[in-house]
């Protein structure tokens, strides 16, 4: 008809909106119970998931949250969509408590494996396994997901202010360790934790993983509103 009265061809476009799904992929392992107080890695790391999940929930997108542990299964919320879900989440992350031992590579690949809807995808994780995370993390890349790596760290962890003969404990695997605390070992320590996170740095970029490093003293609300939005890693669909 539009033809007939114009005698030119018209293309009508039309901008349809995506059925976004937000995947919140918690470590609830023994070592991210770490940290004095607010500083504390799962509870830094809980209150980031439930912004997180808020955000999603206003923005009538899709959430599903689950544990990092290989060995629990009921331990997912959701799917779930809608501001009526945000109390009954919070709910079910106040249940959630750091005593498992977890292997992330394991944990990641059972959730790649139940075949997840594709979506935005964020690990809030310490990373400390002795057997890596690369593995887990591939299984899901192959699935296209868009994922956010969130490295969470203490003040303690990155720089620690031990001094002296001192006998370490492993909590999550029971190792012991003596050793003496001197300057040049923590200068030597703070030099391996930042080649560490460089690693990871570099393999994220390497296969489009947005990846940050956090010390747990930052204000989660200062992360949340600005470092994220910062670096894409939270789109404007999932603005309240």
């Amino acid at each position: 008809n539009v033809y007939a009265r114009h005698e030119k061809p018209f293309n009508k476009l039309f901008e349809e909106e995506e059925d976004l799904t937000a995947h919140i992929l918690l470590d609830t392992s023994k070592s991210m119970d770490w940290g004095d107080g607010e500083h504390n890695k799962f509870s830094y790391a809980r209150k980031l998931a439930a912004a997180l999940g808020t955000i999603t929930l206003s923005g009538g997108d899709r959430l599903i949250q689950v544990v990092l542990d290989e060995s629990r299964n009921a331990s997912q919320y959701g799917p779930a969509r809608g501001r009526m879900h945000t109390l009954r989440y919070f709910a079910h992350l106040e249940k959630l408590t750091p005593t498992s031992e977890t292997r992330i590579n394991t944990a990641l690949r059972k959730y790649a494996l139940s075949k997840p809807r594709p979506g935005m995808i964020f690990i809030l994780t310490d990373l400390l396994d002795p057997e890596g995370y690369e593995t887990g993390l591939g299984h899901l890349l192959r699935q296209k997901h868009e994922i956010t790596l969130i490295h969470l760290l203490s003040p303690e962890e990155l720089s620690p202010g031990l001094n002296g003969d001192i006998k370490l404990l492993d909590q999550e695997y029971g190792y012991t360790q003596e050793l003496t605390v001197d300057s040049q070992l923590r200068k030597t320590y703070a030099l391996k934790v930042a080649a560490w996170q460089d690693r990871i740095r570099k393999y994220c970029a390497s296969r489009q993983v947005h990846y940050l490093p956090i010390n747990t003293a930052t204000p989660w609300d200062k992360l949340l509103l600005t470092q994220l939005r910062r670096e894409g890693m939270i789109k404007s669909s999932f603005d309240p």
